[in-house]
């Protein structure tokens, strides 16, 4: 198949575009390489991807209308993943404007593109930020997630609305994945197991927010990516079953699909940095502190449906995953 990987250059795109790549896909990937991190981390993760014959990289900004219009109608994609958006919680406390010109005009440029050219499904990333001030555990995408407690999520809840909209009028298979703290190798600097990492190293404090009272369900990128490939395989289906009078948010009368990736595992962020302690063989200096606006205690995934639907399984261990970061870590930044 010929896919589009929008966000090819982060975290999850780059790491999806190399099994799809090396399954024999065409892999068309674009990113906009903003300087929301390091660069150089987004250019050496697109490097790895060079060595195949079936990947082009272009370098595009989703919000841009008549550059989107032109990639579609040149490309004619069979499926599109949907990574590309302005992520981080407390990132959108400070710069509001920054979710509304990625996450809301860039979606809908997707969401065009696909409707226009026959794209066969389309997946997106939607966030477990969603589940805002939910506290029924697991997080079940069978209940309603009407209170978002930050922008990032409130703009990854209209995205999973503006979907369902184009899967009714206009019959094109959608399905949004909420992952859980994604993480690994290759990982995002701004995640706390890249921070608390670098902090350990260099002798400095780490920041433990909530003072360490968080529970998150740690989802390791190898896992991600093998739901990921499975849920682009399978276009989203009408749920026959579907009533108005009782409606089911994860499903729909149109082609439209809601799930979960995580690991159905979650973790007491004081045992992940003990974890993570270990496997550097170097304890860290915590500052403890409050919860942080947007922010939301435990994170917990209910991912019966993945498993029912597409036999996702996750299977790697926090140990073992946080393991293979800093061996990773330790690697890329040359530190013995």
């Amino acid at each position: 198949m010929k896919i589009l990987v929008t966000g090819a250059a982060g975290f999850i795109g780059s790491a999806l575009s190399l099994k799809l790549l090396a399954r024999g896909d065409e892999v068309v990937g674009i990113d906009n390489l903003n300087d929301y991190y390091n660069v150089n981390l987004k250019l050496a993760r697109l490097e790895r991807l060079r060595s195949y014959d079936n990947f082009k990289f272009i370098k595009l900004e989703i919000a841009d209308r008549p550059a989107m219009e032109a990639l579609f109608a040149r490309e004619q994609f069979h499926r599109v993943m949907h990574l590309a958006a302005q992520a981080g919680v407390r990132y959108s406390i400070t710069n509001p404007h920054a979710y509304i010109d990625s996450n809301i005009a860039g979606f809908i440029n997707i969401l065009e593109g696909c409707r226009h050219h026959a794209v066969e499904h389309l997946a997106y990333a939607s966030s477990s930020s969603v589940y805002g001030g939910n506290t029924k555990m697991p997080f079940s995408v069978h209940d309603n997630v009407d209170h978002p407690v930050s922008l990032y999520a409130a703009s990854k809840k209209a995205n999973e609305l503006m979907a369902h909209t184009y899967s009714h009028l206009y019959n094109l298979p959608t399905t949004g994945l909420r992952f859980f703290t994604v993480y690994g190798p290759w990982g995002r600097p701004d995640m706390s197991l890249f921070t608390f990492t670098r902090n350990i190293l260099e002798g400095k404090p780490i920041d433990v927010f909530n003072y360490g009272h968080h529970r998150r369900d740690f989802t390791y990128i190898d896992d991600v990516v093998e739901g990921v490939i499975r849920v682009i395989d399978q276009p989203a289906q009408v749920n026959a079953g579907w009533a108005g009078e009782h409606p089911d948010p994860a499903t729909s009368f149109a082609p439209y699909r809601l799930y979960n990736i995580g690991n159905n595992n979650p973790v007491d962020l004081l045992m992940f940095i003990e974890t993570l302690e270990k496997c550097l063989g170097k304890k860290g200096v915590k500052d403890f502190l409050p919860m942080q606006p947007g922010d939301v205690p435990d994170t917990y995934a209910d991912v019966s449906d993945l498993e029912l639907d597409l036999g996702y399984r996750p299977a790697t261990s926090v140990e073992d995953g946080i393991g293979r970061f800093v061996e990773w870590y330790r690697e890329f930044y040359k530190i013995v």
